[in-house]
């Protein structure tokens, strides 16, 4: 065991849901090969099971729980970890919480239920899918009696994981009754939602007092502890409980590739140690015999590690305890590469110049307004995070308040505040106005006008912002709010309105009605150090993904940041961030392109090379020396205005330029 709370590098998350008909479960496992397995494959931290969805239990137990298939003489668990251990390696464990297909067999009255009495189990009866348990139920003390045991039987531990604990409004009779308790109705959805967070933290609180107090009383260090399967944007609150974050992000099996930039860039705030896990799967969990391409898996972990956070590829063991040796041929050829570039990243912060406001309420999916907020900013190359309204926005140069950001009183103050501070500040679409209809701030130099009686007006941007963009009246998608400038506010982009809204008594051709009048109306207003964008640039990039929107808010942002932290002349497709170590200011290159192959699926099957690419940085002095890792590649580099810049060619996909 450490001595202190160790965080891993590069870790394999070992699922092993194994159902109760297979009969030879571990028949083939041998330690020693186990072991080896991870070793060569550079991994440091493997997730074993302790217990699965199918509520089996695989350690040496009188439980009746324990799988049926495993051997009398195997504890399978605890060989595991000893080769592990004498590797070297970590070997955290594996809880599942609410899904105990076992117990929801035997005991159905533990099954959460619906408002209309029916059990929730994903599919219905029927499907092959497991029960969900309700934690209001006895299922709670029978689930915490596992725990204890497995606390007893293996602390010191190297960390436990929780999953499968998202809340779960339930009406069993036991949560009907605990709701009546503590004050709830349960006829209302929202004091059923709110009864089943409440729940959630409650034993939240109740695990990691048991894990902190058996792991003192056996000598260990602090190990970590992680709920799975919970909204990372309410970290705000739930850190109270553990001492670091994981994030969840299968990108072919459901999550999609806007995930995880979404949930690291509002995470890596919080300064907890974070890994994210990915896997190695073609789909999603449990695709035996699915191999993702080797550069899928590498842009995915080398994109983990361009956020300041470890990377976790995601496997599952099959039954009978042999890995499969194809899917560490892949995860050691990504974690070699990983290795190779720790040397330079190591310690190294995410640098940002936006923050931009979104609301933790919505969840961690990003949905449409998220889509088109990592995909207008990362195509930018901008460097940014998201944050909470109540964040702290004094390191941010521009803050950005997403459009459905509710600007209340609160914000309202600390946002007038950071302006008149210094700060610069975009305000999107509905975040434009308060909830009287009125300016959301002073000195946005607006007159708010309500919203927009045409669903599809037409931009028509000033010279300045129009150059380089096709000569036309653009079509915007989404309804905008009418405004007009006031005072010495300049209005930087122009509305024009059409004919008539569509509809079924008149209509023109097949889309959009065409442009007809050049209103008053501004679609963009400048007051000093604020922009207001009349329109949800967001929302409109994230479903319609029309390049203007995305170029207009490329040179607003210029007229509030003359000087980012990044510039460079790559394709669209290319991402960067900036990050800083104690020796160097590092920038991660990452030159991919997900392919829709599938109605559902993206994958990415090549790196796309970048030849000779101007690139700048923003450092307080001139670096001494700029090389590209972990290639070993010398680059001249020059200093001009407070820039130092260099050229690059990159073949493989991902790079490190790192300035010294």
């Amino acid at each position: 065991m450490a001595e202190s709370f160790v965080f891993p590098k590069r870790m394999v998350h070992l699922d092993f849901h194994t159902g109760p008909a297979i009969p030879d479960v571990g028949r083939d496992f041998d330690a020693a090969s186990f072991a080896d397995t991870f070793a060569r494959a550079h991994v440091d931290s493997v997730t074993l099971f302790a217990k699965c969805h199918h509520g089996h239990l695989y350690y040496q137990t009188q439980r009746a729980e324990r799988h049926p298939g495993l051997a009398q003489d195997l504890g399978l668990l605890e060989a595991q970890m000893a080769a592990l251990h004498a590797r070297g390696i970590r070997a955290p464990i594996y809880i599942s919480v609410q899904c105990d297909e076992y117990a929801g067999v035997h005991h159905p009255d533990w099954v959460a239920m619906d408002p209309e009495g029916r059990m929730v189990k994903g599919g219905g009866p029927l499907a092959a899918s497991w029960h969900v348990l309700d934690m209001s139920s006895p299922y709670r003390d029978y689930l915490t009696a596992q725990y204890r045991e497995i606390l007893e039987r293996f602390c010191p531990v190297d960390g436990i994981f929780f999953d499968m604990c998202w809340d779960q409004p339930s009406c069993s009779r036991y949560a009907l009754d605990a709701m009546l308790a503590g004050g709830y109705d349960p006829e209302r959805p929202e004091d059923r939602a709110k009864y089943a967070r409440e729940l959630v933290y409650d034993y939240m609180g109740q695990y990691r007092a048991m894990l902190d107090e058996a792991q003192a009383a056996a000598g260990g260090p602090p190990a970590g502890i992680w709920f799975n399967s919970r909204p990372q944007t309410n970290l705000a609150i739930e850190r109270r409980w553990l001492r670091h974050i994981e994030v969840e992000c299968l990108p072919t099996g459901g999550w999609g590739y806007a995930f995880f930039p979404y949930v690291a860039r509002f995470v890596r705030p919080f300064g907890l140690p974070t890994l994210s896990h990915t896997g190695r799967f073609h789909g999603t969990w449990g695709d035996f015999g699915g191999i993702k391409p080797a550069a899928a898996l590498k842009y995915e972990c080398a994109s983990i590690l361009s956020q300041g956070m470890t990377s976790g590829v995601g496997d599952q063991l099959p039954p009978r305890g042999v890995p499969d040796a194809a899917a560490y041929d892949l995860i050691g050829e990504v974690y070699a590469h990983l290795q190779a570039c720790e040397p330079f990243t190591e310690g190294g912060t995410p640098l940002s110049d936006l923050a931009v406001v979104i609301d933790p309420a919505k969840g961690d999916r990003p949905g449409p307004e998220g889509l088109g907020i990592i995909r207008a900013l990362q195509q930018m190359r901008a460097q940014f995070d998201l944050v909470a309204p109540d964040a702290d926005f004094g390191p941010y140069p521009v803050v950005i308040v997403s459009e459905s950001v509710p600007v209340d009183e609160a914000l309202r103050s600390r946002l007038e505040a950071y302006v008149a501070g210094g700060g610069s500040l975009v305000l999107s679409g509905a975040a434009a106005v308060g909830t009287d209809g009125q300016p959301a701030l002073a000195g946005q130099g607006i007159a708010c006008h309500g919203p927009s009686p045409f669903s599809k007006v037409y931009l028509r941007p000033v010279a300045t912002l129009a150059e380089g963009l096709p000569r036309t009246d653009h079509i915007l998608h989404e309804r905008s709010l009418r405004l007009t400038a006031t005072g010495e506010a300049e209005s930087l982009c122009a509305v024009v309105e059409p004919y008539f809204e569509r509809g079924w008594r008149h209509f023109c051709s097949h889309g959009q009605t065409p442009p007809a009048t050049l209103t008053e109306y501004a679609a963009i207003v400048q007051c000093g150090r604020v922009i207001t964008l009349a329109f949800p640039v967001f929302t409109a990039y994230g479903r319609h993904g029309n390049l203007p929107y995305r170029e207009l808010l490329r040179r607003c942002l210029d007229r509030l940041l003359p000087q980012p932290l990044l510039r460079d002349g790559g394709p669209g497709h290319l991402e960067a961030t900036v990050m800083r170590t104690a020796a160097a200011t590092v920038v991660h290159l990452l030159s991919f392109i997900p392919q829709r192959r599938t109605d559902g699926l993206d994958l990415i099957e090549d790196a796309v090379p970048l030849v000779d690419m101007p690139l700048s940085v923003r450092l307080d002095a001139a670096p001494r020396r700029a090389h590209l890792e972990p290639h070993g590649v010398e680059l001249p580099v020059a200093w001009a205005d407070g820039r130092a810049e260099v050229r690059v060619t990159l073949l493989d996909g991902h790079g490190l330029i790192v300035l010294e």
